[in-house]
């Protein structure tokens, strides 16, 4: 429940249908203090003012369960202005609630984006990797159908330029699709959409995925169907500093739809609600900042509840985390989505790499988490990098952290799972040369299924984080301490730190050109634990290092400076 203060005069009725349109995209203050001379309105922890003198006071509350904007007639009668004030403003409010609850089971944590792989494949893995490793869910790449591109050949960015809402594309089929989700679900692996409805392909030569046609140039999409009058006029983007445009115009040449119009939000909707019968569990919104949060509202609205026979509550709303890049300095903020889902935190990848590069002092982690300007954590998703970053893209530039530099991004992943901050998001590529390089494919461009070596890692080109000991494993940490806060820091003043979870879990990290050799509390009982890290616990053994613990919680911890990995972790499930 959220209150919103209005002053104004209600002696001149509204043009509703402006007013309308104004309150859904977001410009609340400037709409009401154009029609009804506000004095001051405070929403979403901001405050506006005007300066008239004379007002009559209201103090009006959101109702949580409006689910639909509404129209109505201009009212004239003062005392009737105040109750059509009521019911606007309610019925323009959103039950979001729901929309930051991952849904995921309560002995889960993680999500692993599985960059391009086909559906058949992504349901194997929840089957027999996933949901044995505790991760509870996988953002799968775009499922729409897409414009196959040829130069160059066949780009990751492809799947970024769809052609039709038809479930068909290099990953599979509609029905594949359907199957991938069912399969996941069986084994408490939610899946969550990465969802392009921002706008269409630019490019239509070759047509797409499943066979459709169009003209981008003149903004025919017959599959859909879209034509010109469901686009925004065609305008580059050359000024991140106005807002109008960075909404209004087309991002890189892409086709801009008008997500104001009705037509367009009945198709995103009918999109997405196919998906959520098919039992997703919710999505990642591509370029968020490049559409408007009112539009967003109403089309998020309309989203069916998830269904039960697919393990969800009744009643369950879908998960939304949106792409929003914002490292400051331009006039769209993170902060301007919140209200609506979760946002994505580019900030906390840039941070977090340039720390493990060694560019930051590990200490400065001690307070990881708002004091270093991220949204709070119930509002973020977290990454070390993602499919964009990762290829010098969006945000973060030599900051980011990849799987190229192998012991550096083991030690961030790890800080990422054993911190309590944030929704995570574990990053799973395949290896590349170049920005545009695609995934594995055979000579026609289809998609290559990964290979698995004898250590469970991946093969036939694919990076496969996710596949990595010392992800994994962490993984299984995080789930070990859900629950707890982080406690008893430590660290050497540099680049050497430890801290506990609880009196569940213990981590520690050696940046340093030296052997980190300290007697440190580990919070946990008296025994000897398998660091999971180094190896994993098998039985009453480890495969790798063991640590002792005393009767007082303290242990001699010890990483070598030249250590493969530069990190030990040990919890209350790897006790042998």
């Amino acid at each position: 429940m959220s209150r919103l203060i209005l002053c104004f005069t209600a002696d001149k009725p509204p043009a509703l249908d402006k007013l309308k349109l104004e309150l859904e995209r977001g410009m609340i203050a400037k709409s009401l203090a154009d029609h009804w001379r506000v004095l001051s309105v405070f929403a979403a922890g901001r405050l506006y003012k005007s300066k008239l003198t004379r007002s009559i006071r209201y103090s009006l509350e959101f109702c949580s369960n409006a689910l639909e904007p509404l129209y109505f007639r201009e009212v004239t009668n003062p005392i009737k202005m105040r109750a059509f004030v009521c019911m606007l403003l309610a019925a323009l409010a959103v039950a979001v609630s729901g929309q930051f609850d991952t849904h995921q089971w309560g002995d889960r944590s993680g999500i692993v984006h599985l960059f391009e792989w086909k559906w058949n494949d992504i349901a194997n893995e929840c089957e027999n990797f996933l949901a044995p490793q505790g991760y509870a869910g996988v953002q799968v790449s775009p499922p729409t159908e897409n414009a196959v591109v040829w130069s160059p050949r066949r780009p990751w960015w492809e799947r970024y330029q769809p052609i039709s809402y038809n479930l068909n594309t290099r990953s599979g089929s509609e029905s594949e699709f359907a199957s991938m989700v069912s399969r996941c679900n069986a084994v408490g692996v939610r899946i969550y959409v990465d969802l392009v409805i921002n706008h269409m392909a630019a490019i239509s030569t070759n047509g797409g995925t499943g066979g459709s046609t169009a003209n981008s140039g003149a903004m025919q999409f017959p599959a859909v169907p879209y034509g010109p009058n469901d686009f925004n006029p065609a305008c580059a983007i050359t000024n991140y500093n106005d807002r109008n445009m960075v909404r209004n115009c087309q991002l890189v040449g892409l086709p801009d739809l008008n997500q104001g119009s009705g037509w367009v939000r009945d198709k995103i909707v009918d999109l997405m609600n196919k998906m959520i019968n098919y039992g997703v569990a919710g999505f990642r919104v591509d370029a968020v900042k490049h559409m408007w949060p009112g539009d967003l509202q109403a089309i998020y609205n309309r989203m069916n509840n998830l269904p039960t026979s697919h393990g969800f509550p009744p009643n369950a709303r879908p998960f939304i985390t949106q792409e929003v890049i914002d490292l400051g300095g331009e006039a769209i903020t993170k902060d301007e989505y919140t209200h609506l889902g979760t946002v994505t935190e580019f900030r906390f990848s840039a941070e977090i790499g340039r720390a493990f590069r060694g560019r930051n002092s590990l200490r400065y982690l001690s307070n990881w988490g708002t004091a270093w300007g991220f949204l709070p954590s119930h509002l973020a998703l977290v990454f070390v990098d993602n499919h964009d970053n990762q290829r010098g893209h969006g945000a973060g530039g030599s900051d980011v952290l990849t799987h190229k530099v192998p012991k550096n991004y083991k030690m961030a992943t790890a800080f990422m799972l054993a911190h309590p901050f944030g929704i995570v998001r574990v990053m799973s590529s395949f290896f590349f040369n170049d920005g545009d390089q695609g995934p594995p494919s055979d000579g026609d461009g289809n998609l290559s299924s990964p290979t698995f070596n004898a250590d469970g890692s991946c093969g036939g080109g694919w990076a496969c984080e996710h596949r990595w000991r010392q992800i994994y494993n962490m993984v299984g940490f995080r789930n070990a301490v859900a629950g707890t806060s982080l406690n008893d820091w430590w660290d050497n003043g540099n680049n050497q730190i430890a801290f506990c979870r609880g009196g569940r879990g213990f981590v520690a990290f050696n940046l340093e050109g030296y052997d980190l050799n300290q007697n440190l509390q580990t919070c946990l009982p008296a025994g000897t634990y398998c660091d999971v890290i180094s190896g994993s616990k098998s039985g009453s053994s480890c495969t790798g290092a063991s640590v002792t613990v005393g009767g007082d919680g303290r242990a001699n911890i010890f990483i070598a400076a030249n250590a493969d990995d530069g990190v030990l972790a040990i919890h209350a499930n790897s006790r042998l």
